[in-house]
């Protein structure tokens, strides 16, 4: 089937926006020129709206199996799909954890069944993420999945983590690590710091976050295995990504979006929609990441995308889940907070929400030129909207962004050559 999306504006290198029109048949890119003038099975007035590729997420929550009053795979990528992401991957902290061959198959099977975007799994690194035995990591690579994670918890034994390294770099897959020392934590629910002594309540040190990444780095440079380090959140943890990608480790880095826009100032009552893991930090960690993001340090951005019911959310600072939804809206307040405010360009975004999380981990993705996968996003950089909780399509309604107005807004979203998403006329 032939598409032809006519009258967008394209983004050169340059930094230029040019009009243009996209010929798109099956799953493909065919074309992209000043004037198609091709017979189609479908044509698209982009009215003038900016193109660029669908977004690659490789961290995001999608909870089924077993967690379906939180997220679903259909309601989790009709999210993704809406804001403008084509490419997402699923943390494996789900209700059979995705540890043995067979539940990853059955897993698979949803995913093929009722996701709109493309769906890509990680296994665990431990059985039922317990941090205690090691899961088939051979046999799960050849089933097919992302990489391999525990995400939410780090692997707190150094034997452990560098038996999984090594496994993994025998199958060329990478370890994604959610970095925390439980010896630690102390039972913290926000950073250790001014806002947890204005709310009373107990902090978790960046320690806890930077000495694990500390140990892991070295132990990705004795096994040469590609290590990637989930939603960073401190000036010491980019201080250290920094120092080893100098000495010529292979270790990658991303943060959320809440992470450069939020820190603890922001948080002025015990609301739960500011619980995360890791926590917002201090403003000096806020700093640090952007800069660490604009110099490489930290190569891309990803969402870590958490949806939790309402009455899980309401049940108080102490024992309310950590996490926030998160892929609706990234492109608007990323766009808004760091774009139209000049602190970095277009181009730059463009390729930490796309190019990069594809690049790195060797996807065939996150580009929008002739042959590329027909993964695309119609935005309308014109369009201001009000983030409202209310209308989400994800079932989670957590985000401390409630209320916050954004401009640039995702009106279409095109995957593998399928409409997936249709917002504003």
């Amino acid at each position: 089937m032939k598409k032809l999306v006519k009258n967008i504006k394209h983004l050169l290198p340059t930094g230029e926006l040019v009009k243009r029109d996209i010929l798109i048949e099956n799953d493909k890119v065919m074309k992209i020129a000043f004037e198609i003038d091709e017979q189609t099975d479908m044509e698209i007035d982009g009215k003038g709206r900016l193109a660029l590729p669908g977004f690659v997420d490789v961290h995001i929550h999608l909870r089924e199996p077993g967690g379906e009053h939180k997220e679903t795979i259909l309601t989790g990528t009709k999210a993704a799909a809406r804001g403008g992401y084509t490419t997402v991957c699923a943390m494996p902290n789900t209700n059979p954890v995705p540890d043995e061959v067979e539940t990853v198959q059955k897993l698979q099977q949803r995913i093929e069944e009722d996701a709109v975007v493309r769906v890509l799994p990680y296994a665990a690194i431990t059985k039922q993420l317990y941090g205690k035995e090691l899961t088939d990591i051979p046999a799960l690579a050849q089933a097919g999945i992302f990489a391999f994670t525990d995400d939410g918890v780090g692997v707190q034994t150094a034997d452990l983590m560098l038996q999984a390294m090594k496994l993994a770099k025998a199958q060329n897959k990478a370890i994604v690590a959610h970095c925390e020392d439980n010896s630690i934590v102390y039972g913290g629910v926000v950073h250790d710091g001014e806002v947890s002594k204005r709310l009373n309540a107990p902090g978790i040190p960046s320690l806890a976050e930077s000495v694990q990444i500390a140990r892991d780095v070295l132990l990705a440079e004795a096994t040469g295995c590609h290590y990637h380090v989930c939603h960073v959140s401190t000036k010491e943890s980019v201080r250290i990504i920094r120092d080893a990608k100098r000495a010529g480790i292979r270790v990658t880095a991303e943060v959320t979006p809440h992470h450069l826009l939020l820190n603890e100032t922001d948080i002025h009552t015990a609301n739960t929609n500011f619980k995360m893991n890791p926590p917002l930090r201090s403003k000096q960690d806020q700093e640090a990441l952007l800069n660490g993001l604009i110099d490489g340090t930290i190569d891309f951005i990803a969402t870590d995308h958490a949806p939790h019911a309402k009455e899980e959310k309401e049940q108080g600072l102490l024992t309310a889940p950590f996490g926030i939804v998160g892929l609706e809206h990234a492109f608007s307040l990323l766009y808004t907070h760091l774009v139209l405010t000049e602190k970095v360009n277009l181009q730059q975004l463009v390729s930490w929400l796309a190019t990069k999380p594809a690049e790195i981990f060797a996807l065939p993705y996150g580009t929008l030129q002739a042959g590329s996968i027909a993964d695309l996003v119609l935005i309308d950089l014109q369009q201001t909207d009000k983030i409202d909780k209310n209308n989400f399509y994800s079932k989670g309604k957590n985000t401390p962004f409630h209320g916050w107005e954004v401009q640039g807004v995702p009106t279409l979203t095109i995957a593998a050559g399928n409409i997936v998403y249709e917002g504003v006329k």
